[in-house]
């Protein structure tokens, strides 16, 4: 598939309270001190071994093993080894029969599940489990992981009360006495996976349960082939059951963890498109019984299907504007987000025009300006995400703090593995200065012919740099793309990824020899349809250190200061407008200048001028005049009579009491001031996105990405579309005080006397 990527807003920034710590709520103390205790407190606490405090060394003083699991090996379309549509737990997609392991570094093997009774050999049943993810606590002592218990126990036996679920696992050391249980309050109900520990010890984690808990919406569907995904990123304290949702992601994120910079580093699958099984319905008159809720309310009304944002994706659709070129937009980029679901957006901003990651024609045909291809010497970078896939299974180097591993796999067929890949994006690094190097060589990426490439070495995946500069990785040597060569029954799988470490192979690099002489086991389980057995070696995936790593201190910025001079001017009080915000579930956005655009990115236009004002015109050509900014909410209102869940759709902005202080002329949109600024209130914690309009509210510039905020965020964008070192004209980013800021806090006062 082809994909185009806009970061988010660029010089992002959440205008904290001077930078305090963040409270067990997930939110930020002015204080300092984690769980809004006074910081005498806690640095009490720190010196007495107590609670290591954030940023402080923790009580291991060096790692010794590494964590991994096992898995029944298996492939397909939403399989537990997929890029997407992973978290499914029935046994077809996620086989029991693999355990929790830690391999000591004098090679010593221990098997941390069965210790503790859990998962058993031969016939799957009551005990069965299968598992996933680990992730280590700051202290190197215990650790998180998926797990799901139990398996039908007789042909077409049910599948439904299995769900992924979070342990906690301690006991690690050699000599110690393994115990594992089960998380308290999590969503019982729905697929947890992918879970770590916060900076304040709260648990972060991946889930199917619905943005707003209502069972109705579930499952979620995603925006490609409407198949169930999950949700976003949840934060919960396991003692009070206090939870929250603090990144909304409509068609999911994966393999979360939190860096150096106390940064939560993920991939984030963006395929904000139109509703391809509607168009076929549409196009074929019939198919999937498509059709639209009125509201998410459950019990609501069902509606023609109707799109307008963004652009049809299909040449063939008679819905396709004269004069857009289609939009198909599928990418696997690397995110970042804050604990408190502030600051979201791709590492550091980087998009489509510094890493790649596919490419669509110029967005309107008669404008010859506007081309997929960067202007050269743009940006640093030589290497680029690749098409119909991107990075995946992200991880921080811990010898080159900011410096990450990925896999970058293509999107089917190879179980999430390829080429190995290295990329920089230290905090604040300027997109322009970031660049991917290649580890293992490009071809790995692919499936092959056997024989038709030397260079092809296998495939990689899980990447997990050690303190000591080791990188191990899950290998096989496979170089086509996998497939079952056996039956249902008796399954014979082309892959069988091994623990390995990568050794230097001429100018790149490639595995060495396993860590492991072979786990091997003999299992029987009903599929539930038939009774199919595995005898072999299982999958080594999913490795993690046990090491002790520094606890991140979790900042946030201030409120920039042409911002601020308009709170003060205003005389606005940052931290009552903000109680209000969270108050209503609300955050505010602040654009200075939407005519800016950076000068790698001319996909869209950047002839661009406000009538009446600021204008940023850097070639001849076709000038396009912008009025308004509108805003579109994912409502999740797609519904399909061939399968229960509901799809999101761009919905233009009518949530909660920010939708009342909108301004322009078409349903959700802010008006453009006339120095090109923007400011508004929108939904937290429901993913949003954008697009510039002109006098007839014709679409001029639109986003192509989700992105989510926090309640009582105040997230500024220098300019809308991005300036990483310079704008078309060669510009810096604006430093505008935004008029449109000023405008919006007189009316909030007028409204409700702040």
């Amino acid at each position: 598939m082809l994909a185009l990527a806009f970061a988010t807003c660029a010089a992002l920034s959440c205008g904290g309270d001077g930078g305090g710590e963040r409270t067990e709520a997930g939110e930020y103390d002015a204080t300092g001190a984690p769980g809004g205790r006074d910081l005498d407190s806690a640095q009490r606490e720190s010196r007495d071994g107590r609670h290591p405090g954030p940023g402080a060394p923790n009580p291991v003083p060096a790692p010794y093993g590494v964590l991994f699991v096992t898995q029944v090996p298996v492939t397909g379309f939403n399989a537990v080894t997929s890029t997407f549509g992973n978290h499914i737990s029935d046994v077809a997609h996620a086989p029991r029969g693999g355990d929790l392991w830690v391999r000591y570094d004098d090679g010593a093997l221990r098997n941390l599940t069965a210790e503790a009774g859990f998962g058993t050999d031969g016939m799957q049943g009551a005990n069965a489990i299968a598992v996933r993810e680990p992730s280590v606590h700051w202290d190197g002592r215990k650790a998180l992981f998926s797990m799901i218990v139990g398996a039908p126990t007789a042909q077409y036996g049910s599948s439904a009360p299995f769900r992924w679920q979070i342990y906690e696992v301690s006991g690690l050391l050699k000599g110690e006495a393994v115990s594992i249980r089960k998380v308290a309050n999590q969503p019982a109900e729905y697929d947890n996976v992918a879970p770590f520990y916060g900076t304040n010890d709260r648990v972060l984690f991946v889930s199917t349960r619905p943005r707003t808990g209502e069972a109705h919406l579930y499952p979620q569907l995603d925006e490609y082939d409407s198949a169930p995904s999950n949700v976003g990123l949840y934060s919960l304290n396991p003692a009070t059951g206090d939870l929250f949702l603090f990144d909304h992601a409509p068609s999911g994120v994966f393999s979360p963890s939190i860096d150096s910079a106390g940064r939560v580093i993920f991939t984030k699958w963006d395929h904000l498109q139109r509703d391809q099984q509607e168009e076929y319905d549409r196009l074929n008159g019939a198919g999937h019984g498509s059709f639209d809720f009125a509201s998410e309310a459950p019990g609501a009304a069902h509606l023609a299907p109707k799109e307008t944002f963004p652009e049809a994706h299909s040449a063939e659709d008679p819905l396709l504007g004269p004069d857009e070129n289609p939009l198909v937009f599928n990418q696997f980029f690397p995110w970042q987000v804050r604990e408190d679901g502030s600051e979201e957006e791709t590492i550091n901003h980087v998009g489509r025009q510094e890493f790649g990651g596919s490419y669509t024609d110029g967005s309107f045909k008669s404008d010859p300006n506007l081309t997929y291809q960067t202007p050269p010497g743009a940006h640093a970078n030589k290497v680029y995400v690749s098409n119909a896939g991107g990075f995946f299974q992200i991880v921080e180097d811990p010898a080159a703090p900011g410096t990450f591993l990925a896999t970058n796999a293509a999107e089917f067929a190879t179980d999430t593995s390829g080429q190995i890949v290295r990329f920089t994006g230290a905090e604040g690094m300027n997109p322009d200065e970031m660049a991917i190097t290649e580890l293992t060589p490009a071809v790995t990426r692919l499936g092959i012919p056997p024989g038709t490439n030397p260079a092809h070495t296998g495939h990689y995946r899980d990447p997990l740099p050690r303190q000591d500069g080791q990188i191990i990785v899950s290998h096989t040597s496979e170089v086509r793309v996998d497939a079952n060569d056996g039956t249902l029954t008796a399954p014979k799988l082309r892959y069988a990824f091994r623990l390995k470490t990568l050794v230097q192979n001429g100018s790149t690099w490639a595995a060495g020899q396993p860590l492991t002489k072979g786990i091997r086991k003999s299992l029987k389980w009903w599929t539930p349809d038939a009774l199919a057995s595995w005898e072999g070696e299982l999958w080594e995936l999913e490795a993690v250190e046990l090491r002790a790593t520094p606890r991140p201190r979790a900042k946030l910025a201030p409120l920039p200061a042409p911002e601020r001079s308009i709170f003060e001017q205003e005389g606005v009080d940052e931290r009552s407008l903000r109680a209000w915000l969270k108050g209503k579930s609300l955050a505010l956005i602040v654009s200075r200048n939407v005519t800016s655009r950076d000068r790698g990115d001319v996909q869209q236009p950047f002839n661009l001028r406000v009538p009446g004002g600021v204008e940023s015109v850097a070639t001849d050509g076709k000038v396009y005049s912008v009025t308004g900014l509108q805003l579109f909410q994912a409502d999740q209102v797609r519904g399909y009579a061939d399968r229960k869940g509901r799809r999101p759709l761009a919905r233009p902005m009518h949530d909660g009491e920010g939708a009342s202080y909108l301004d322009g002329s078409a349903p959700g949109t802010a008006k453009v001031a006339p120095d090109g600024s923007v400011a508004t209130f929108v939904p937290a914690r429901r993913a949003m996105s954008w697009q510039l309009v002109g006098a007839q509210n014709e679409p001029v510039v639109r986003e192509r990405n989700w992105v989510s905020f926090a309640p009582g965020e105040v997230r500024v964008c220098a300019s809308c579309h991005g300036v990483n070192t310079g704008d078309q004209l060669g510009r810096p980013a604006p430093e505008n005080p935004p008029e449109a800021l000023r405008s919006l806090l007189k009316a909030w006062k007028e409204e409700t006397g702040g």
